[in-house]
């Protein structure tokens, strides 16, 4: 507190002193670098010592109002039309998935409607300025700290200071301030148009009855067909019908939505299909409030052209001035949390042509010391190079230091060629995950449905169309100039003139660049996991107003 007094004040002996006293004190230490009014009123000051002290314990939202003299942004008849727009702009938080009773506009009310004195509409004015701050900032980068999740959070949402919200705020038109800290994306847009179809499918009771079958296919007829039906029609895949029967309109209807689905488009209601056509209506309002959050993360420029690596779509696209311009499947990681894809940004800054692989401690660890003990011919058939302090060992050292419980300390190393586990390119782009993208031998695996199958890395099914496309306006002849390289089969590096931000992210609700909205499955049960901080933030699925 002596920082804020004037230097000729002594506090003297510890004691208890009036707020009204602190607050004057603390006007009368500013009063040189902020210029007030030569005569204030009583009811004036007592408004201004009342908002020194409310904002004491907040050094910037203190140095805001310093800076203006303590004088109001929301109390006083000039400052209506920032309080409408606040008001009106907090009556939309649960449309955005954001908590209702926090962020609630009769709050506001009743906390500017019970300060009569003018001490209590300075106490009352630096709230509301904190609940502003709070809402911006919620708006802005959400509500929940993607770091807290877990190690696989790499994502720092975008925070602003509170003094610099305040400043803008007071610099803007209020109500275009307040629509600008949205995601400005037609993603964005997109997602909040399906939480309000999904709110209006549960006000009428959802979907239907579930459909009772393991499987229906083309010519099934019964109450599960009937079922399906029903169900297809109000998800709004299937016109209204009254048919019976497992027929052409209902096959198309199944496929549009298996592709909306991630699922393999052949008309045939399986397991999976319908496992997805019996989620209710309110489990994918979570989904949808879970992703609005997560876009919130990424309230940020991407990058005029940036790579988007979406998880549980097991696909990446490259986007340029927002069209997309290249995509290709991926494999990544495995559900077992040590195995799983991290989300996270950062810059491809190149790619290595005919790259070695240097075996991760952890798959040297928990894989390849097991084989080594236990089928050593299968261990020497992977090609690897091993290597101690001391230079190469051999199988058999490594075996004789097993048996005697000692854990060698190793490297391995997988030289270029066509069985190197990185196949003939990666992209690097450093991160502490040590995750990048790159080629594979194991072509079966992008013929799947479910392709996480990966130690955490992304493997791509275009690998060298990828690479032509990176190297495009750098090299004459990017297809000639890649397999020049390619074919000395010496390790190269090559850098990308222009780097290109990665954003690899998990969105399981997302914009097709078909323009309509696709779910996917939550395969490493992230889901449930914001949807429970989200609760306790105090988000809920009451309906919304009117």
């Amino acid at each position: 507190m002596s920082r804020v007094f004037s230097p000729a004040f002594s506090p003297g002996p510890p004691r208890m002193r009036p707020v009204c006293r602190v607050a004057a004190l603390v006007l009368i230490g500013v009063a040189a670098l902020v210029p007030l009014p030569r005569t204030l009123s009583a009811e004036s000051l007592a408004f201004r010592e009342a908002v020194a002290a409310s904002s004491a314990a907040d050094r910037e939202i203190a140095a805001f109002y310093r800076k203006h003299g303590y004088q109001g942004i929301w109390t006083g008849a000039d400052d209506r039309r920032r309080l409408q727009a606040f008001l009106a702009a907090l009556e939309a938080a649960p449309l955005h998935g954001l908590p209702a009773d926090r962020f609630s506009p009769d709050r506001v009310k009743a906390l500017l409607r019970a300060a009569r004195s003018e001490s209590g509409k300075g106490a009352a004015e630096v709230a509301t300025s904190r609940l502003f701050v709070a809402y911006v900032n919620a708006l802005h980068g959400g509500i929940v700290d993607p770091r807290s999740l877990g190690k696989q959070y790499g994502r720092t949402p975008p925070r602003y200071a509170p003094g610099a919200i305040l400043e803008a705020f007071l610099q803007s038109t209020p109500r275009a301030f307040l629509a600008a800290q949205l995601p400005r994306t037609a993603e964005y847009a997109a997602l909040l148009k399906e939480r309000r179809r999904l709110e209006g499918v549960i006000r009428r009771g959802g979907f239907g009855p579930k459909v009772q079958a393991r499987k229906l296919e083309p010519g099934d007829e019964g109450p599960a067909v009937i079922a399906l039906r029903n169900r297809l029609i109000r998800m709004g895949y299937l016109p209204a019908t009254a048919t019976r029967r497992y027929d052409r309109r209902i096959e198309k209807a199944v496929r549009r939505f298996q592709l909306d689905h991630g699922l393999t488009a052949d008309g045939v209601a399986g397991r999976s299909t319908i496992a997805l056509v019996n989620r209710p209506a309110e489990a994918r309002l979570k989904q949808v409030l879970v992703n609005l959050e997560r876009r919130r993360w990424l309230n940020r420029p991407l990058g005029r052209r940036h790579i988007l690596v979406n998880i549980p779509d097991f696909r990446f696209t490259v986007f340029e001035d927002g069209e997309a311009r290249f995509t290709s499947k991926v494999v990544v990681g495995q559900p077992r949390e040590d195995l799983q894809t991290a989300e996270f940004s950062d810059e491809m800054t190149h790619m290595v042509i005919n790259p070695s692989w240097y075996v991760p401690p952890s798959i040297i660890e928990k894989e390849y010391l097991p084989m080594i003990a236990a089928n050593p011919e299968k261990f020497a058939s992977q090609g690897l190079e091993v290597t101690s302090s001391r230079g190469p060992i051999g199988i058999d050292a490594i075996r004789d230091a097993l048996s005697q419980g000692k854990v060698p300390n190793i490297s391995m190393r997988q030289p270029p060629g066509p069985r190197n586990a990185l196949g003939q390119v990666k992209f690097l782009f450093p991160n502490r995950f040590n995750i990048y993208m790159h080629d594979t031998p194991a072509r079966s695996l992008f013929s799947r449905e479910v392709r996480a199958y990966s130690h955490g890395c992304v493997r791509v099914n275009r690998p060298l169309e990828f690479a032509y496309f990176l190297l495009e306006g750098q090299a004459a002849d990017p297809v000639r100039y890649f397999r020049s390289i390619r074919e000395t089969g010496k390790e190269t590096e090559v850098y990308l003139k222009r780097p290109v931000p990665v954003h690899i992210v998990y969105h399981t609700v997302f914009l097709g660049t078909d323009g309509r909205i696709h779910y996917r499955r939550d395969i490493y049960r992230r889901d449930a996991r914001v949807w429970q901080e989200l609760e306790k933030k105090g988000v809920t699925l009451a309906p919304l107003r009117g």
